[in-house]
């Protein structure tokens, strides 16, 4: 599976097999039978990020030259419904990071990304100026709200409350329990695509105190959408984390989300609010040769220059 997000960032996810280095380059060893092996190349120039699910081995030689062609490499879970652990080349830009710590560390531009984050749940509800994150939370709890209220209706399910107890995990109702796994699964495909762009998935705009702050707040822009619609189909199940897994790993579901969240990110990431795509591509496929210096008047200057008075 090989989709394209933009000329320089794209998403391979394997399982079941052994990635080697050979004579000519990495490949993917995929047992036949006792007596055939089949060889795929894989592009490692031409891929972004390589998802390594459960059933992959990998050697050293093979991630050495994935981290040479400035491919990053994360683990995930089947189907790529977790997020264990990512390697990221030296020659990862850091653009998105700083787009990211810049926005997060500005009072009013965290607010502005907040409210950017609601508008894009909620297309149908405009944020009157001068709404405070506290109103916005409000905000968001209501429509929520009147979320869980429509899909109980439709599944003649009564009230629903959401409950999140892990010292009661086995109490809970089947879409509490069907929800809390299908938003693991949701945040496993966040984690692996803010990894792949660089960005620190532990700076929340929403979301704060934890290493996935980043990843819940993007997260719940598609729970509405993907998760709950899976949780309350799922209220009569016998074992509804089981089948909220399974129904995620069917055809590879969630991986059809990458695309998406990369877009989603960038635009949240952007200060303008109504972005020039091609200079979002331009940054995007920013080579990173060497170190640069950073000054608070003058910006970036080069590295390697001395700078005492009067050398020469």
């Amino acid at each position: 599976m090989l989709p394209r997000i933009a000329d320089s960032l794209s998403f391979l996810y394997l399982d079941m097999v052994r990635v080697v280095q050979d004579d000519t380059g990495v490949c993917a060893q995929i047992q036949v039978d006792q007596d055939r092996t089949d060889l795929v190349y894989i592009p490692t120039a031409a891929v972004s990020c390589l998802l390594l699910g459960p059933g992959v081995s990998i050697t050293t030689p093979a991630l050495t030259t994935l981290a040479r062609h400035g491919t990053s490499v994360v683990c995930t879970g089947a189907g790529g419904v977790r997020a264990y652990a990512g390697i990221l080349p030296d020659s990862l830009t850091t653009h998105w990071l700083e787009q990211q710590v810049n926005a997060w560390s500005d009072t009013q531009r965290r607010l502005d990304v907040a409210v950017r984050m609601y508008s894009m749940r909620f297309s149908d509800d405009e944020v009157p100026d001068g709404t405070t994150l506290a109103q916005l939370r409000g905000m968001e709890g209501q429509r929520m709200k009147a979320l869980y209220k429509i899909l109980a209706q439709q599944h003649g399910i009564g009230r629903f409350r959401r409950n999140y107890h892990p010292d009661q995990w086995h109490q809970q109702d089947p879409v509490n329990l069907a929800l809390s796994a299908a938003n693991t699964c949701l945040y496993g495909i966040v984690h692996a695509a803010i990894l792949a762009l660089g960005c620190s998935p532990a700076l929340g705009f929403v979301h704060t105190g934890t290493q996935h702050a980043f990843v819940y707040d993007i997260a719940d822009l598609y729970k509405a959408e993907i998760t709950l619609p899976v949780a309350f189909s799922l209220h009569q199940s016998p074992n509804p984390e089981q089948e909220a897994r399974r129904k995620f790993r069917e055809e590879l579901r969630l991986l059809r989300l990458l695309p998406r969240v990369v877009r989603d990110v960038l635009l949240l990431l952007t200060s303008d609010a109504h972005p020039d795509p091609d200079a979002d591509d331009r940054a995007e496929r920013r080579d990173v040769e060497m170190v640069h210096l950073w000054d608070p008047k003058a910006g970036i200057l080069p590295a390697g220059v001395n700078y005492a008075q009067g050398s020469g």
